[in-house]
């Protein structure tokens, strides 16, 4: 639910509810925000409320500093998955510099409890809100016995290796951890966009591809990997084509047993398990061999994945 802004006096628009609200950017909702949700979730019903996640876009960074972290998931797919996860609504607050001005306090009584009708509100131990990040979870605090809300420090889900946390998952992503990406996510990543016209190289050897545009996800590094696009298995080769052209980034979808026109069409893609690095070869015959003997280590990956029913109906919800 975006709002946007006429004034500053109608800043915040008054929207009467009454909440158990999260804040944060929630990037991906890996397992750490999950924990969040659900204890949101746990208070909400409680008391009656209703649970609303407030979230920003574009990235707070973005507008501060000039630039943001990649993203895990785009503000649709974030907004579906929050969802899925617990939310009732989602309330994205488009950050602008008028927004980073905004004073803690009018922050806290404005935003939060007039319009989001604010009765708990759940953040992180390290939150920082309002002109120059001046307010933190104490003063919070301070202004939720003012205004009426409680502040709960949210829940901290993590393993091992410490916290679940959204810059664990982009460095298992960069590194082609695919197996570290879907334990900190309990997902499979997935990356999206729209199915655009091709050189239909792929064709003429055995192996029609989608080629995916738009793409804005964070990548892992070039390679092949097995995938599900929906619940079609197969194949995917990123990267430059050194074989062709080795130019341009291409991300190139092989569907198994599968014919038909998917041009223009938008496509999500769930990155399974990570086959092989990409490689120059001789020419279109090796070339079309080693796909031949890709497409045959993704069936094997896939049916192996496959049987993790609980990874796989996480994933089946946004396919």
């Amino acid at each position: 639910m975006r709002h946007g802004h006429t004034s500053d006096a109608e800043l915040f628009y008054p929207w009467r509810v009454q909440s158990a609200v999260i804040i944060g950017n929630l990037d991906g909702v890996h397992r750490g925000h999950q924990a969040v949700l659900r204890q949101a979730r746990a208070i909400a019903d409680a008391r009656g409320l209703s649970t609303v996640v407030l979230t920003f876009d574009p990235h707070p960074t973005e507008v501060l500093r000039g630039s943001g972290p990649p993203r895990l998931a785009t503000l649709e797919r974030r907004i579906e998955l929050l969802r899925r996860h617990g939310a009732d609504e989602v309330v994205v607050e488009p950050f602008t510099q008028e927004l980073a001005a905004v004073t803690p306090e009018r922050f806290a009584k404005e935003l939060l409890a007039d319009r989001l009708g604010a009765k708990a509100v759940v953040v992180g131990e390290n939150f920082r809100f309002g002109a120059h990040r001046a307010g933190g979870l104490d003063a919070l605090r301070g202004f939720g016995a003012r205004f009426g809300f409680e502040v709960a420090a949210a829940e901290v889900a993590g393993d091992e290796r410490g916290p679940f946390s959204s810059t664990r998952v982009r460095e298992a992503i960069a590194q082609g951890d695919l197996a570290e990406a879907t334990h900190l996510l309990g997902r499979w990543h997935s990356i999206s966009g729209i199915v655009e016209g091709g050189d239909r190289r792929g064709r003429t050897i055995g192996f029609p591809t989608a080629n995916l545009g738009g793409v804005s996800e964070v990548l892992p590094p070039y390679g092949v990997y097995a995938v599900f696009a929906g619940d079609r298995p197969g194949v995917m080769n990123l990267g430059v084509r050194p074989t062709v052209d080795g130019k341009s980034l291409r991300v190139e979808v092989h569907l198994f047993d599968f014919e038909g026109d998917l041009y223009g069409q938008p496509m999500r893609v769930f990155l399974v398990g990570r086959i092989r690095d990409e490689k120059k070869f001789a020419g279109l015959d090796e070339l079309k061999t080693q796909i031949a003997a890709d497409a045959a280590a993704a069936r094997v990956v896939l049916a192996e994945a496959a049987a993790g029913a609980a990874v796989r109906e996480n994933a089946d919800g946004g396919r």
